[in-house]
């Protein structure tokens, strides 16, 4: 009866000391997903005087930006001052299902300054997110739309206001420079310290490239962008964010609805890329898109994210704002 009585407790006390180490490695994954995933990694705070000081040691070109500019004219879908001229079309092409909406906005500059870019919370790091809208009213933004949502991966070659944030060349790129132009590249085969020698401003990481020196660029059906938990090929039809120049100085944005029969089905990246061909983009490139793909102008949130006029919370965003 002792005997048997010990053997239950020894078993009893086996049991828990299994359901306990369960416990432990199931407490340690849920920590690091939600290390990697959810948890907020501020590695570097950003003030105005960085990037000021930034803009400062800059070529020539991109310090001869205007002083704050006057005749300033509006409405809904358009802007003109002396520096910046905008104008927003909304298209909708198909019908039914196969119905897509999307907005172009033709963006011509009179200096490189004028596009920028902005962190959520103005912090540089991993799983940091805002808004698109509210990141753009932070920096009194015309325009914007959301970036390449560098913080939900650790890679990639991160240049921002001509600082190198990470360093880290793993896909295709694309990089805006002091001149106005553009270029997109592969990562790991043009350095950090060429970038920035050659005048690199800002550099995005999320892709692909879909216009490459006047020509599309090719198949996307197997492209993938990250090895992160959950990914997946994003040829299908989704939301889309892309940016595009015709010329230095003269950029092409659109944003793409999606996930919303009757609506907006969204684009493929072939869509997509003969879309940015038939705006006479010479260099194109897509950004971060599905949930994330939003549109600003003068505080309005001009498409429909997600489908249901509700934002996703970015890391970062391109924008258009008047020289001060």
């Amino acid at each position: 009866m002792r005997a048997d009585l010990k053997l239950g407790q020894i078993r009893k006390r086996k049991g828990m000391l299994i359901s306990l180490m369960i416990l432990i490695i199931v407490g340690v994954i849920l920590y690091g997903l939600a290390d990697r995933y959810l948890i907020e990694h501020v590695e570097v705070v950003v003030t105005d005087e960085t990037v000021e000081s930034n803009q400062a040691a800059g070529t020539a070109e991109s310090s001869n930006s205007s002083a704050s500019t006057t005749d300033e004219e509006y409405d809904d879908w358009n802007y003109t001052s002396n520096d910046i001229q905008i104008q927003i079309d909304q298209v909708q092409t198909g019908s039914g299902e196969d119905q897509i909406t999307y907005y172009v906005a033709d963006v011509l500059l009179k200096n490189a300054e004028l596009l920028r870019t902005a962190f959520a919370n103005d912090s540089f790091g991993t799983n940091i997110i805002e808004n698109t809208s509210a990141i753009a009213s932070g920096k009194n933004a015309i325009f914007a739309i959301n970036g390449d949502y560098y913080g939900f991966r650790s890679d990639g070659v991160i240049i921002r206001n001509g600082t190198l944030y990470r360093d880290s060349p793993v896909r295709d790129a694309m990089a805006l420079f002091a001149d106005g132009s553009m270029q997109t590249y592969n990562e790991t085969e043009v350095s950090s310290s060429e970038l920035l020698a050659d005048g690199a401003v800002h550099t995005l990481s999320f892709g692909p490239i879909l216009i490459q020196d006047g020509e599309i660029t090719g198949d996307f059906s197997h492209v993938k962008i990250d090895s992160n938990f959950g990914n997946r090929s994003i040829q299908a039809a989704n939301p889309r964010t892309a940016i595009g120049m015709i010329e230095p100085n003269h950029y092409v944005f659109v944003v793409v609805d999606g996930r919303n029969k009757g609506y907006s089905r969204g684009m493929t990246l072939d869509e997509l890329a003969q879309l940015m061909d038939n705006l006479g983009a010479t260099e194109a490139y897509n950004l971060d898109g599905g949930g994330s793909s939003t549109m600003v102008f003068m505080g309005r949130v001009v498409n429909n994210p997600q489908g249901k006029n509700e934002e996703r919370g970015v890391s970062d965003i391109l924008y258009v704002a008047e020289g001060e």
